[in-house]
């Protein structure tokens, strides 16, 4: 007589905390925000570098938690959300707003002990995310725009963290990363466009699979190529880039411009896949050669 397995509830809660969290899109921002960090410290402070992981993580953490209570029945609708721990009714409503709770105080207060400015950007990211873009999404293709914000946001909080200002440097770094997002979500948009439909999500800029979105696509990421080598002309203070670093960044620039233009000619949804993995290689490339090249000139 066979026993069905039932996972352990240590093992149930971590994958319910990860899930609901989105631990690797967390992580990522977090990423963010070490290199801003590294970018703007002129000596590293492990401790501090360490809160920021914290807070930064909270914070992210607590917006997909608000994100995923408030989306709840329309996850259930989707194929790639369906699973999530709310819909998939392995965590309450109650559950996920406790965590949520718990998650904001104490990265506010985490990222408040390290400096009031970068717990001040950590609570408008938090508060754009979930009081603006979430809402917006299934009533307007400009919740992109909306979200490009806090999402910006990471890159420039590690250059606050480092030096409890905001500037020149940090609004540079904050630049990059707005013009990055629309390239990067119009692919996701693009990919998963029956998928959002279902949900009812509007996230293509003119809310069709076309020429019009794949134009829309390629001028962002050369915008974002642009703003990627502005360190480089020496007008952006502590915030310099080498030519060599330069040109490097350059080719990663065309790389991903070959993509953007290859789903504008073949308007496939593989064409989008590729351009999203190219967009996530571009932006991760890009701040680890911004980092590298501050310690090695």
């Amino acid at each position: 007589m066979s026993t069905i397995q039932t996972p352990p509830i240590q093992t149930s809660l971590v994958r319910n905390f990860t899930d609901i969290t989105k631990m690797r899109l967390s992580v990522s921002v977090v990423f963010s925000s070490v290199a801003g960090y590294l970018l703007g410290a002129e000596t590293i402070d492990f401790y501090i570098l360490f809160l920021l992981c914290v807070g930064g993580y909270c914070m992210v953490g607590a917006s997909n938690v608000y994100n995923q209570i408030i989306e709840r029945d329309l996850d259930a609708l989707m194929d790639r959300t369906k699973d999530r721990p709310i819909p998939a009714g392995r965590m309450s409503v109650r559950s996920a707003f406790v965590v949520a709770s718990i998650l904001t105080v104490i990265g506010l207060a985490v990222l408040y002990s390290i400096n009031p400015q970068t717990a001040m950007f950590g609570a408008i990211s938090i508060f754009m995310y979930v009081s603006l873009y979430t809402p917006l999404k299934t009533r307007t293709p400009l919740s992109v725009f909306v979200g490009a914000f806090p999402g910006a946001i990471p890159f420039m909080l590690g250059w606050v963290a480092a030096t409890n200002d905001f500037g020149i440097e940090p609004g540079t770094l904050f630049m990059i990363q707005f013009f990055w997002q629309f390239p990067h979500f119009w692919a996701i948009g693009w990919f998963l466009f029956e998928d959002y439909k279902k949900g009812g999500f509007f996230m293509l800029p003119n809310g069709k699979r076309n020429k019009g979105t794949a134009i829309q696509v390629v001028l962002y990421t050369i915008w974002t190529v642009l703003c990627s080598l502005i360190p480089v002309l020496g007008v952006t203070g502590r915030l310099y880039l080498t030519p060599v670093s330069g040109v490097i960044i350059g080719l990663l620039g065309v790389g991903l411009l070959y993509y953007a233009i290859r789903l504008y000619k073949e308007q496939t949804d593989k064409a989008a896949k590729q351009l999203m993995l190219a967009s996530v290689s571009y932006i991760t490339l890009l701040q680890v050669i911004y980092v590298i090249d501050k310690f090695v000139r």
